[in-house]
């Protein structure tokens, strides 16, 4: 299809190419992309459904899981949008305010999630390791403190890396062998002096989501040190059970963080990596973890099973 007389050269617009290599099946590979998307929004917008209907789940893990559901869609209505575009319609340009927007949309959430899940490993500590306090201890004004203060944090963070790249003079070369717009791959379109752009999103990668791994890290740490102390059979399942759900969850938790380093350490040392799993990669990370949240915390939390099956199962 036409590409709208977009050129390379045009000074207002960049291009998106979807997957490099892969253009001729793009059709074809927007098929379980959009079935991804479909899935892990109707099952995050369920989930918000329910938390806000049923009162008995205004509690400060499940505001917890609403936050999360709320990045998760954040996530993918940022990116999914364009690139089904790209794949049906071949509408690959996108302006150079679109694409840094893009870019602090996507980059933000993902430190907003990352402090979200931080919370949610100290909830499961306080629940199992001090229970007699986590009424006083974690209140719903405190979760949704603690959600704003993740918010700014993230917002302070991010806001530098579109700011610095406005600055920016692109080359006449604007072809970006993405989906969507990673901070690195815009960078790569700069021709002058991206030095502190690079080290700052170093930082960002390597301080903030790695001390939020560390602490989810010690969080569940501490958790399983309290477990095996417990003498008694059934407390003892009973804190197990608790913390099934949310171990699933670092796993999914781990599959989207390790393709996320995957994909910022390629535009750096991965020269000989090719270019289309490189991208695979990257889009793996926004899809399914935002697919399988709602059905991990779906079948592995009773109550909000319960009230799921309520309005699920209804004549």
């Amino acid at each position: 299809m036409a590409d709208f007389n977009l050129t390379p050269s045009d000074p207002s617009t960049f291009i998106l190419n979807g997957i490099p290599g892969l253009e001729a099946a793009h059709i074809w590979i927007s098929i379980p992309f959009s079935m991804f998307f479909a899935i892990g929004l109707l099952g995050n917008v369920m989930l918000l459904f329910v938390v806000v209907k049923e009162q008995t789940l205004h509690k400060p893990m499940y505001l917890l899981l609403c936050m999360l559901a709320l990045t998760d869609i954040a996530t993918s209505t940022s990116v999914v949008p364009k690139a089904l575009c790209i794949f049906w319609f071949s509408l690959k340009g996108i302006t150079v305010g679109g694409c840094l927007t893009q870019m602090f949309f996507l980059h933000a959430v993902s430190i907003m999630q990352s402090a979200v899940l931080v919370t949610m490993a100290f909830d499961r500590y306080v629940a199992i390791c001090n229970p007699l306090r986590y009424a006083t201890i974690l209140t719903n004004a405190r979760i949704a403190k603690l959600g704003l203060l993740g918010l700014i944090r993230a917002v302070l963070f991010i806001l530098p890396l579109p700011l610095l790249l406005s600055r920016q003079p692109f080359c006449a070369n604007r072809i970006i062998l993405h989906t969507y717009c990673e901070h690195m791959a815009v960078v790569k379109m700069s021709c002058g002096d991206v030095s502190v752009n690079r080290m700052y999103g170093l930082v960002i990668a390597f301080v903030v989501l790695g001390l939020d791994l560390m602490l989810i890290a010690l969080s569940y740490g501490l958790i399983l040190r309290a477990i095996l102390r417990i003498s008694s059979k059934k407390a003892h399942e009973k804190a197990l059970n608790t913390c099934t759900a949310h171990i699933s969850h670092i796993c999914v938790m781990l599959m989207s963080y390790t393709p996320s380093l995957f994909s910022y350490l390629t535009h750096r040392f991965g020269q000989g990596i090719a270019s289309h799993v490189h991208v695979t990669f990257a889009i793996f990370y926004l899809l399914v973890p935002p697919m399988l949240n709602p059905i991990i915390y779906g079948a592995k939390t009773k109550e909000l099973r319960d009230k799921v099956g309520k309005y699920t199962c209804r004549r």
